[in-house]
């Protein structure tokens, strides 16, 4: 199965992409940014809803997401659904599918969201020219694994509050780091639903835990969208220290 999305008519350079001039990313060489440059093939948009990459597909491309949000997900033969991570600004879609041969997961977008796309079959002059950019694909991986590592811990070994405490406070640390949170309020665009999906708990356990939170002044709840209104204090409910501050590769 492969998902088509219309093709924006917006072209973003990679010159003058607005993540690279964001400094939690770490800046090309001039043969790096032309190399990139000539990688990338366009960009496609997605409205809220729509499946970027499906479980099982083989597709010709990977991507970056230069706005918006998503999440990465598997589900069940009854349709139940695990959410394994979210995607924000700057993450790369579709590097397992590139590597491995197929998806072993779906993405799906959270809101309308902008992707850069790159044709898999460069991956292999990618490797062979730019030792430098080979090691960033590597450091993106790591960082994925360590994010879900964190994820297993919280499923596994926090409790129900804890648990929502440390979402929260991780997607709004996320959303922090590529500045989706300095000049206007932060709502985070998920229902309940995903919050239930990704802390494996009921859709009725997850309210329980939501209003908790609510109630003691953490976050508010809007109509599909989570407010963060105490960080610090949610990450004290979790036991979470935070993600560690670091500058990081941008493909």
């Amino acid at each position: 199965m492969s998902v088509v999305l219309p093709v924006s008519t917006r072209r973003v350079p990679c010159e003058h992409c607005p993540l690279r001039a964001m400094t939690q990313f770490r800046a090309f060489t001039p043969d790096e940014l032309k190399f990139v440059s000539g990688f990338k093939r366009g960009e496609l948009v997605a409205e809220t809803g729509a499946t970027i990459l499906a479980e099982g597909a083989h597709s010709a491309q990977l991507f970056t997401l230069l706005s918006g949000w998503a999440f990465r997900f598997k589900t069940l033969e009854d349709g139940r659904r695990q959410i394994l991570n979210y995607v924000l600004p700057g993450d790369l879609i579709g590097l397992q599918g590139s590597i491995i041969g197929a998806m072993e997961h779906s993405v799906e977008a959270l809101s309308p969201v902008v992707l850069c796309v790159f044709q898999r079959d460069g991956l292999g002059d990618l490797y062979k020219k730019q030792p430098g950019l080979s090691f960033d694909v590597t450091w993106i991986a790591a960082r994925e694994e360590r994010m879900l590592d964190e994820h297993l811990l919280s499923v596994g070994r926090r409790t129900a509050t804890e648990r929502a405490a440390y979402l929260v406070a991780f997607l709004h640390q996320r959303a922090s780091a590529v500045g989706l949170t300095e000049s206007k309020q932060l709502l985070i665009p998920i229902t309940q639903q995903h919050v239930a999906d990704t802390l494996g708990l009921s859709i009725v356990h997850t309210n329980k835990t939501l209003r908790k939170l609510v109630e003691r002044k953490l976050i508010r709840w809007h109509d599909r969208a989570c407010e963060v209104m105490d960080v610090e204090g949610l990450m004290e409910v979790a036991g979470w220290e935070g993600l560690p501050e670091r500058r990081r590769p941008l493909i």
